[in-house]
């Protein structure tokens, strides 16, 4: 029986190198290590800096580890933000980064267009008294990407503002300039092609100072958690509470792998394998491109409406051993969303265009 392909964004395809890697892992008993040992700071450093030399971060960001990217909303919310955020919202997860700070009792301003399209930063006013502008580069529920110029415009029209970027489903594809960032985080079961259970937090010290100086003035900013805790154990490369070793060492291999490939050879790869996707959902009758406006259009989750019910051409796509997503939401039934991650190489891309033209046409 020939194994399944997952074009699904999370989770999703697991990187070709993750089984060897588990059975290295395993054989070295990785997963029994203490946190607090030197092998395991050695693991935690050598992840730093693949993560450091992928994403070109400045000597004054930490590289942190959580549970998942949900929980730094969280993080960020209560380390980073006394009173008032900001946040672009174009779909469901955007939407509940605002929905966190409402629970947790922030005043956050909403700036939310409809599902599918993307922002004029040109239009966007942010009031003086926001501490945090919560911007998201891929929208996962919609397909919907923020051009990274744009979100450094923000950045340099609001320079004293802090700027977190949510990567969660494009990391570590998009060349962000992290001086024009001060924070971003992804989870690992989605481009890096790992299993789920691993946020990374991505901070600088301009984060970790807004920390400090609202505990100072008696802010409750969490316990073990805290950015504070978390930053001073980053500086001896160990976590506060026991982490998941197991997928931070998968991690560091993982990025190895991707450095020894070349982040321009991925990033160039990843563009051709989305230019041919979005191009077979421009051509067969049946399928059309959901995002209009091409500037817009994901290059990781490539997200199409359906002419009749999306499951029916889901499971038809499934019984030729190719796995794809439904849509999000209100869109489950009427839409597919394609992930274009780092796992599925070109030959895979190209299969399941031929399977989709097919498979249209008969449903």
């Amino acid at each position: 029986m020939n194994p399944k392909i997952f074009f699904t964004p999370g989770p999703a395809a697991i990187y070709p190198t993750v089984a060897q890697h588990t059975q290295v892992a395993f054989a070295e008993q990785i997963p029994s290590i203490s946190h607090r040992s030197k092998a395991f700071q050695a693991i935690y450093q050598q992840t730093y800096e693949n993560i450091r030399e992928i994403f070109q971060l400045p000597d004054d960001y930490a590289v942190l580890f959580t549970g998942s990217a949900t929980e730094v909303w969280e993080r960020l919310l209560q380390n980073c933000v006394a009173q008032e955020t900001f946040h672009l919202v174009n779909g469901s997860f955007s939407r509940r980064f605002y929905d966190f700070a409402l629970l947790l009792n922030k005043m956050p301003h909403l700036h939310e267009v409809v599902w599918g399209q993307g922002f004029d930063v040109s239009q966007i006013d942010i009031p003086g008294n926001v501490e945090m502008i919560c911007v998201t580069h891929n929208e996962t529920s919609t397909g919907v990407s923020m051009p990274v110029a744009d979100i450094h415009a923000l950045k340099d029209r609001y320079p004293n503002k802090l700027l977190v970027v949510d990567m969660v489903s494009s990391a570590p594809i998009p060349a962000l300039d992290f001086t024009k960032v001060d924070a971003a985080y992804f989870s690992v079961q989605k481009a890096f092609g790992l299993p789920a259970g691993l946020g990374v937090w991505l901070v600088n010290r301009r984060c970790l100072e807004k920390a400090q100086r609202l505990e100072s003035q008696g802010q409750i900013t969490g316990t073990y958690h805290r950015l504070t805790n978390l930053w001073k154990s980053f500086e001896k490369f160990q976590t506060p509470p026991t982490p998941n070793v197991l997928g931070i060492y998968l991690l560091s291999k993982v990025t190895q792998d991707l450095l020894n490939k070349g982040i321009r050879q991925m990033r160039e790869e990843t563009q051709q394998k989305a230019d041919l996707l979005y191009k077979a959902v421009d051509t067969i009758e049946g399928l059309d491109i959901f995002v209009q406006n091409p500037a817009h259009r994901s290059e990781v989750v490539v997200v199409a409406n359906t002419q009749g019910n999306a499951a029916e051409l889901i499971q038809k796509v499934a019984n030729q051993n190719m796995v794809i997503g439904s849509g999000y939401g209100k869109n489950k039934t009427s839409q597919i969303r394609i992930a274009n991650f780092p796992a599925t190489s070109l030959g895979e891309v190209e299969q399941l265009v031929e399977i989709l033209k097919k498979t249209v046409l008969l449903n």
